[in-house]
């Protein structure tokens, strides 16, 4: 079956080959229908994550090329492993990629995407820029119908890691006020949940002015361009502080920007894993009893809940554009080039029977 795969990191993906798999125990294979674009693909290929003053997170240690990427799947059922249930060939459904061992502490409490062995979908094992994807138990494979399946497939990262930081705003306080950083993909994900999540609709600090309309349409109260001077002065004097900010942009700026906004025992959720670095002065923590929290993607449960707000139609739908699988490159290329509004979403071929 076809693929496109990172072989070498810093360089395109490469169109392969990719075997045909022997399923055994509870593995469920299934025919890749849709896959989103994340710009984590970009630091995958890239092989590294931007710490900052010349530091890396190097992902060449952890990751064993070639790599077949792409985490935000839906499939229909093709093969089941001898010990399979839960789901009949044929079925189309969303993955869950974010496995881990199943076996440590992480795994065991329902929060395995913090597995320091992950098996995650697109990551770790191949996923669904290729024409298969194998998943080890049919738990993790998810019904959402009514949901168009490209609509669909952005939940499983865009939408649950918008979903995950979201939650970890609670409890939010009456008349509070709260700031989404970034109108990209995520951000948009996050706007667009944030009424049915925190009950509030959100402000939208992006500086790309070319985003406002979308976000707008996301359900955004306001836009504003946080790179402007004065920005944080006046978004302070606006609002008293916001209650709480999601950072989806993850760079040095953001995050002070972030940081520079809050109220007093207010919530900085940062989730951008962009890069860059920024100063932070210890003691404005105390002065403003701030809490500082990191957020990574969701777990199966939060995964669950997600669907079921998107199945009753409370979300708007999320901005998207098809293109074919063979675009990859060129998507990616776009992505990095930061030419993508909204989310992209590969469409595979229908296989010949």
């Amino acid at each position: 079956m076809r693929c496109f795969q990172i072989e070498a990191f810093g360089e395109p993906l490469r169109v392969a080959d990719q075997p045909v798999p022997t399923l055994t125990g509870t593995q469920v294979a299934l025919r890749t229908c849709t896959c989103g674009v994340c710009h984590s693909d970009i630091h995958l290929a890239d092989g590294f994550f931007d710490l900052g003053d010349g530091q890396r997170v190097d992902l060449a240690r952890g990751l064993k090329l070639p790599l077949v990427p792409g985490h935000e799947v839906v499939g229909e059922v093709i093969a089941m492993g001898p010990e399979a249930t839960g789901v009949q060939v044929g079925d189309r459904r969303i993955v869950y990629p974010w496995i881990g061992c199943g076996a440590c502490s992480f795994c065991t409490s329902g929060d395995e995407q913090l597995c320091s062995r992950p098996r995650a979908i697109g990551v770790n094992v191949a996923g669904g820029y290729g024409e298969s994807v194998v998943v080890p138990h049919s738990r993790y494979l998810l019904e959402f119908a009514p949901l168009d399946e490209a609509q669909a497939c952005v939940l499983a990262c865009s939408g649950l890691t918008a979903f995950g930081a979201l939650r970890k705003a609670l409890p939010f306080p009456a008349g509070g006020a709260l700031l989404i950083i970034g109108a990209g993909g995520v951000g948009l994900s996050g706007i667009r949940l944030a009424r049915s999540v925190l009950g509030v609709a959100p402000i939208v600090a992006e500086i790309d002015h070319s985003k406002w309309d979308i976000a707008r349409e996301a359900g955004a109260a306001e836009c504003i361009d946080p790179s402007e001077a004065g920005a944080g002065r006046a978004l302070l004097k606006a609002t008293g502080g916001v209650a709480a900010a999601i950072d989806f942009v993850g760079a040095g700026a953001s995050f002070a920007f972030g940081l520079e906004v809050l109220a007093k025992a207010a919530k900085l959720v940062v989730v951008g894993l962009l890069g860059g670095a920024t100063r932070i002065s210890p003691a404005l923590l105390p002065l403003k009893a701030a809490t500082i929290v990191g957020s990574y993607v969701g777990s199966l449960r939060e995964m669950q809940e997600l669907l079921r707000l998107a199945r009753s139609g409370a979300l708007p739908p999320m901005p998207l554009t098809e293109r074919p699988l063979d675009d990859a490159n060129l998507v990616l290329e776009e992505l990095r080039q930061r030419q993508v509004k909204g989310r992209v979403v590969l469409r595979h071929a229908a296989l010949a029977d």
